[in-house]
């Protein structure tokens, strides 16, 4: 096969912190070459400098019969190297088509000037949309879509720049199995047609379906590239972690009957915009209590609304003996409630801030008055607190003061998670808390989970994941069109039977 990328002892610092220590890493035409590791082991790091975002501090690019000590995203997008972010990189106020076009609008002659090409983008953008298998018009609003739509929208934005060389970061973390499957379909296409797939992703089942080779770094250094048929799955995880780690995260705790116990009671709520009607259920002390469904069946809309975020047209809710009425996020953070959200880039972090700043700013909100207007702000003592719960999180990161958007997805879910630890928040909320982290960061956050349920805070998980909720939870809700349609204990929850009641 021809080698399409050759990039040979590459190293990356920042602020004296070594991200990446003599990489070497090859990707063939025709193939999938799957790039594994924890989060923070250097993955994305090392693709940003192949997409001339990041300028490496030592090494070659060898593209084709050309070669290079770093590449501009201008000399990347000549070279056909395209990349689907973890992150979506959308811009919300423009529709699907401009997305798909932007920096490369068609333009035609007019009278003599030259003009926007609007047929031809809206012809074109309609067979990329068929082809990703999203079903919207392609003057639609980006900022109207759902996040697996956005992620659709990012892979037909690469089949746009007919990319040769494709970078896929994370690409189905937002996906259904049939989105996913499409884009495997999509994928194998791509490769007959002698493109070369870089795939990130830690979802170990898709990497065999998919991965032809694979490459596993760790913190910043090279561990080995081998033929994924010829590697198992706990063999992938050891080279990873260094550690072989356990399916069971201490699910299976007994629930207490005791109505002492109820840390949360909710009880016949419904949204006024009816996308979640009549739900009732009880979060029992010392529990994980998870929420299942497909995408769309109302999980998420159920946290938003007893975070505040999106208003509640009638029900009950009873938080630690109290009856509470909960209008805005601000008066959720005043009560006790914490929310580890969905899309941490849109909604979990503000990414103009250092890290210390996104730790404490729970807590400066819980402890204002006023609605916020009034309050004490010490900037020494917040850092002190975040290097604190940088620490207990094993956050990695050069310092406090470093932006959050410099870390790996996994260290700024745990940013987040110190967030609301930090503000001692009595009821935590974790939708899709290990969406695009690694498997030895997941680990880390279900323990920590577990310890938050044991000193008798409220723990409730939203996972996509089955096998997640089945090892972590140790009561599974499964939702479907708004409402509950089932409540499994530990023992009675399997995936089969959690497939069935959201399916039915």
């Amino acid at each position: 096969m021809d080698i399409l990328v050759d990039m040979r002892n590459i190293s990356k610092e920042f602020a004296g912190v070594k991200a990446l220590d003599q990489i070497s890493f090859q990707l063939r035409a025709g193939e999938v070459h799957v790039l594994l590791g924890e989060n923070g082991a250097g993955k994305s790091t090392l693709m940003k400098i192949l997409s001339g975002v990041y300028a490496p501090s030592a090494g070659t690019i060898q593209l084709g019969d050309k070669t290079y000590t770093h590449l501009t995203p201008k000399e990347s997008a000549e070279n056909k190297i395209s990349i689907i972010y973890q992150e979506l990189s959308l811009i919300e106020e423009l529709s699907i088509m401009e997305n798909l076009f932007v920096g490369k609008l068609p333009s035609r002659k007019r009278f003599g000037f030259s003009v926007v090409d609007y047929r031809f983008m809206e012809e074109k953008a309609r067979a990329l949309l068929k082809k990703v298998g999203l079903q919207r018009e392609p003057s639609e609003l980006v900022e109207h879509l759902s996040i697996s739509e956005k992620q659709l929208v990012e892979i037909a934005k690469a089949l746009a720049a007919d990319a040769k060389i494709i970078i896929m970061d994370e690409p189905t973390s937002s996906l259904t199995m049939e989105e996913t499957n499409n884009l495997f379909a999509i994928i194998r296409q791509l490769k007959a047609e002698g493109a070369g797939i870089v795939y990130i992703s830690h979802k170990m089942k898709e990497l065999k379906e998919i991965g032809d080779r694979i490459t596993v770094l760790k913190d910043g250094k090279y561990v080995g590239t081998r033929n994924i048929q010829e590697v198992t799955t706990d063999e992938l995880v050891t080279m990873m972690v260094g550690r072989e780690l356990k399916d069971k995260y201490l699910g299976g705790h007994r629930v207490s009957s005791d109505s002492a116990d109820v840390l949360l009671k909710v009880e016949h709520l419904t949204r006024a915009d009816r996308k979640v009607r009549d739900v009732s259920f009880e979060l029992y002390r010392g529990e994980i209590l998870g929420f299942a469904g497909l995408m769309g069946s109302g999980r998420t809309e159920l946290m938003t609304a007893l975070f505040g975020a999106d208003k509640i047209e009638s029900g009950c809710i009873v938080l630690f003996g109290e009856e509470v009425k909960i209008d805005s996020p601000y008066q959720a953070i005043k009560l006790g409630i914490g929310l580890v959200t969905e899309n941490r880039r849109e909604t979990g972090f503000i990414n103009t801030f250092e890290i210390w700043k996104n730790i404490s700013m729970a807590k400066l909100i819980k402890e204002s008055r006023l609605g916020g207007l009034w309050g004490l702000v010490s900037q020494q003592e917040e850092k002190r607190l975040a290097r604190e719960k940088q620490a207990e999180l094993l956050i990695k990161c050069a310092s406090v003061e470093q932006n959050i958007v410099e870390l790996s997805g996994g260290n700024q879910q745990k940013v987040i998670i110190g967030k609301w630890l930090l503000a001692d928040a009595r009821l935590l909320i974790f939708d899709e808390p290990t969406k695009g982290i690694d498997v030895g960061a997941k680990s880390e956050i279900y323990k920590i989970m577990r310890r938050l349920a044991e000193s008798g805070k409220g723990v409730i998980m939203v996972s996509s994941e089955l096998p997640e909720l089945l090892a972590v939870c140790d009561r599974i809700i499964v939702f479907k069109d708004g409402g509950i349609k089932t409540i499994l204990s530990s023992e009675e929850a399997t995936e089969e039977t959690i497939m069935l009641a959201a399916t039915s």
